[in-house]
């Protein structure tokens, strides 16, 4: 509807959690380090939460951009409302693995042999449990008992949990604490300070090809922010909304009496400036994540360079 009038090619404020509108903050480069460095040195379990709407999909979508550029067998689990056995049966058909028989005990035979072909051939595996909150205690103790699939030195599977804050206090029971002590990295998303607010309106508003500049002038990015509190989720709901009223309006620039007026339909409050979320210092709790960054920035700038590649050809 409006995208003609912004000279917009696609909707650039999509709730859609595509990696090409990831924003590269530092807590996003550090989770990005914190998932491929324990992938790559085989630490078995990793961790990554996140508040509702700061982009925890969305980043664990460019993490698997990166591994199928790297041919790393992934599965992937959305769906955390399951049975033991229904679980094993997911994630046994997303990474192709067959299997003829419904036993458990054959079935992670056939896990721990396919398993066992991929390290000896150099390979690696990766499982990533998304909205891992809503997985039940006897569904996390068998994730756990899958980190058992191991040489003598190596884990041969790489486990990456995603979930809510309510995760970290679910791990927290003590009848959970063996699979607690075994996670290795922990990485967070963290709301969007007001400098980051603005690079990530202007970095969307390219990305759907917006032939104009200034549509969300300083001004009104701040109450954006503002409102949002920072969260990537509700300052696409926001925008999404401003650019429609613009149009209607006939207007090429959002105002920030517009964002007040949009707030006030949505029925949002100022809390003000990443008001109650915690903003945690990734690198400086586990250091040797400092040379690893390094050179992963190269390998990112790599992957991000041949996926554009891939998707102009």
């Amino acid at each position: 509807m409006y995208k003609p009038f912004f000279g917009l090619r696609a909707n650039p404020f999509s709730v859609s959690p595509d990696p090409r509108y990831l924003i590269h903050t530092p807590h996003t480069e550090e989770a990005l380090a914190c998932f491929i460095y324990g992938i790559q040195s085989r630490k078995g379990f990793v961790l990554l939460t996140g508040e509702v709407g700061t982009g925890k999909t969305t980043l664990t979508n460019k993490l698997m951009e990166w591994l199928k550029l790297q041919r790393v067998s992934t599965a992937f689990v959305f769906n955390s409302q399951m049975n033991v056995a229904e679980f094993l049966d997911y994630v046994m058909a997303d990474f192709g693995i067959p299997c003829g028989s419904q036993t458990k005990s054959q079935i992670l035979l056939h896990l721990y042999n396919w398993l066992l072909e991929r390290y000896r051939a150099g390979e690696t595996a990766v499982l990533i449990v998304d909205e891992a909150q809503n997985l039940s205690d006897e569904l996390l103790e068998e994730i756990r008992l899958m980190t058992n699939l191991e040489t003598a030195s190596e884990k041969l599977l790489q486990i990456l949990l995603v979930g809510q804050p309510e995760l970290e206090q679910k791990l927290k029971q003590p009848h959970l604490r063996q699979l607690r002590q075994r996670i290795t990295l922990h990485a967070k998303t963290q709301a969007l300070s007001l400098e980051q607010t603005n690079s990530y309106i202007t970095q969307r508003m390219s990305l759907g090809g917006c032939s104009r500049a200034g549509v969300f002038p300083p001004l009104a990015a701040a109450r954006i922010q503002e409102y949002s509190n920072g969260i990537p989720r509700v300052i696409n709901l926001i925008c999404e909304h401003c650019l429609v009223n613009a149009f209607a309006d006939g207007l090429y620039e959002v105002s920030a009496e517009m964002v007040d007026k949009v707030a006030q339909d949505l029925d949002l409050i100022s809390f003000g400036v990443n008001s109650g979320l915690a903003q945690e210092k990734t690198r400086e709790e586990q250091p040797e994540l400092a040379d690893f960054m390094r050179m992963l920035g190269e390998q990112l700038r790599y992957a991000e360079s041949a996926i554009s590649q891939g998707r102009k050809a």
